[in-house]
């Protein structure tokens, strides 16, 4: 991200701080107290096996990889919403870098608030919004114990993107168009394409591939499955 005009450390607070109100996943911590969060990576080196395991045990899943794919797509979601509610939000294209993960549980932190201001982003700021968020899903998946279709944790990843851009959506109807502009240029970049297509106005979204979540006991097909009719 270098040759860019970076963005304060109390824009980048603040940023974060007002996008928080939009709900649980949006919330990136800044700043604080060391304790009681490490580097996200160590988690990643790991195969986020905590979480995986919290998550099948909730859900009573009969697959390790059912844990694995729903604390994947939780994971995914805390990572775009924020990174797409900032950049447009703000204009700011937060540096997700040195992300610390909590010891107990799934939040996220930023130790210190960095970013770019996302419209002298070089490359574009849909690429570089993709390379911050997609350079943690592929640490993910390659410290993984338990084996999963690489194209079900793209499917994952293009799902917790659209699911954060609607719910952005909900919040601030007057963002449609650059908000619709982005999830679709994120959707043709990299490993997005060919995850799904958006099918409607309010960003509807039909993936090509299953999160696994309608094979726990309680379980159901979301809305954007392949497999709903």
């Amino acid at each position: 991200m270098s040759g860019n005009v970076q963005a304060s450390p109390a824009d980048v607070t603040a940023a974060l701080h007002d996008v928080a109100a939009l709900g649980g996943f949006f919330v990136l911590r800044v700043g604080g107290a060391d304790a009681g969060w490490h580097p996200v990576g160590h988690s990643y080196a790991r195969g986020f096996t905590d979480l995986a395991e919290a998550v099948a045990h909730r859900h009573r899943a009969p697959e390790a990889r059912i844990g694995v794919s729903i604390a994947h797509l939780g994971h995914a979601a805390r990572l775009w919403s924020p990174a797409l509610a900032c950049v447009l939000l703000h204009g700011i294209v937060l540096d997700l870098s040195r992300l610390e993960r909590a010891d107990d549980g799934p939040a996220l932190r930023m130790p210190r608030p960095a970013g770019l201001r996302g419209g002298t982003a070089r490359p574009s700021a849909a690429l570089a919004v993709y390379r911050q968020v997609t350079a943690h899903l592929e640490a993910l998946a390659e410290g993984l114990r338990v084996k999963v279709a690489p194209r079900l944790l793209d499917g994952n990843a293009a799902s917790a993107l659209v699911e954060a851009a609607r719910a952005l959506l909900a919040a601030h109807p007057a963002l449609r168009e650059p908000l619709t502009g982005l999830t679709t240029e994120l959707l043709n970049t990299g490993r997005l394409v060919g995850t799904g297509e958006i099918t409607g106005p309010d960003l509807t979204f039909r993936r090509r591939s299953c999160c696994l979540y309608y094979r726990a006991p309680n379980g159901s097909k979301c809305g954007d499955c392949c497999l709903a009719e």
